[in-house]
């Protein structure tokens, strides 16, 4: 699996592959608890991961959440609320 910290300025297109966007609560709690700054926003397109803190959607997007209990999360990483897109999306920081 490719993994990517995306700079501020980086441009992900729009196209016909999906952009899967969630937020990480690893990294969230570990930045609190450890005083780490590690990227909490995941992008997944295809097999690729791109990680970053802020991000501008340039056009239409959804948000889906898989429900609790025993439904399967959205994506393999375990992520139960994804937003979706195939715009043009902007990495800010």
């Amino acid at each position: 699996m490719a993994i990517e910290i995306l700079e501020a300025g980086k441009v992900l297109d729009e196209g016909p592959k999906s952009k899967k966007i969630h937020i990480n609560q690893h990294n969230i709690r570990s930045n609190k608890t450890k005083d780490t700054d590690l990227p909490v926003i995941t992008i997944k397109v295809g097999s690729k991961n791109y990680y970053c803190n802020e991000i501008v959607i340039y056009g239409p997007s959804t948000v889906k959440y898989c429900g609790s209990g025993n439904q399967k999360p959205l994506i393999n990483c375990g992520a139960r609320v994804v937003m979706e897109t195939n715009s043009k999306i902007e990495i800010i920081n």
